[in-house]
């Protein structure tokens, strides 16, 4: 059976868009673990006391900061995260709405080619 060259275009659309979906997962994937992280990071540096010496990573340097700055620090990077999962979530929503309706309009072309279906 030979798939004609609309629905090979089709079926290329379609492996893209699962490609980019790929993608979006795993960048949500990644902004969920910084997430997490930077809330870990936030609640053990509640439990230091305000004076204590605390540092942050910069590349492979440890640099010493105040509390009230690194905490205000990490709390805007919280902030700024949890504003990119928001977006990254609305990506994923859309592209996987996106390749269920891909996939339906492929099932109905591919039953369109089998013999018997249009006699």
């Amino acid at each position: 059976m030979e798939i004609p060259q609309n629905v090979q275009h089709q079926l290329a659309q379609f492996q893209q868009m699962q490609q980019q979906a790929q993608a979006i997962t795993m960048q949500k994937q990644s902004v969920d673990l910084q997430i997490r992280e930077t809330e870990k990071a936030l609640e053990e540096l509640e439990k230091v006391e305000d004076d204590a010496e605390v540092y942050k990573t910069a590349g492979n340097l440890l640099i010493k900061m105040g509390k009230p700055e690194l905490t205000e620090e990490m709390s805007e990077k919280l902030e700024t995260l949890k504003l990119r999962e928001k977006t990254v979530a609305r990506q994923e929503e859309r592209i996987m709405k996106r390749l269920q309706e891909m996939q339906e309009t492929l099932q109905g072309a591919m039953q369109m080619q089998q013999p018997g279906m249009g006699n």
